[in-house]
């Protein structure tokens, strides 16, 4: 999994949504801290699934797909 690709998945969908990524961060009960990160793909390692799929929840998307998307992409 392409880490910088997954960030970029997310925050088009945050953008998308008009969500600001604090208030992603709310909505899936999260540091803003830990949005940033994802979205910049950075860190050793990628998210832990269950961050990933509340986040994904927060968007309106399944995680599954979250993922697949993130996988096609480039």
């Amino acid at each position: 999994m392409n880490l910088k690709r997954l960030g970029a998945v997310v925050r088009q969908h945050r953008e998308t949504a008009g969500l600001s990524q604090e208030k992603l961060a709310d909505l899936s009960n999260l540091h803003k801290e830990t949005i940033v990160r994802i979205e910049r793909g950075t860190g050793k390692s990628g998210p832990h699934i269950a961050a990933l799929c509340r986040i994904a929840e927060a968007l309106g998307v399944s995680c599954s797909a979250l993922l697949a998307e993130a996988e096609l992409i480039g």
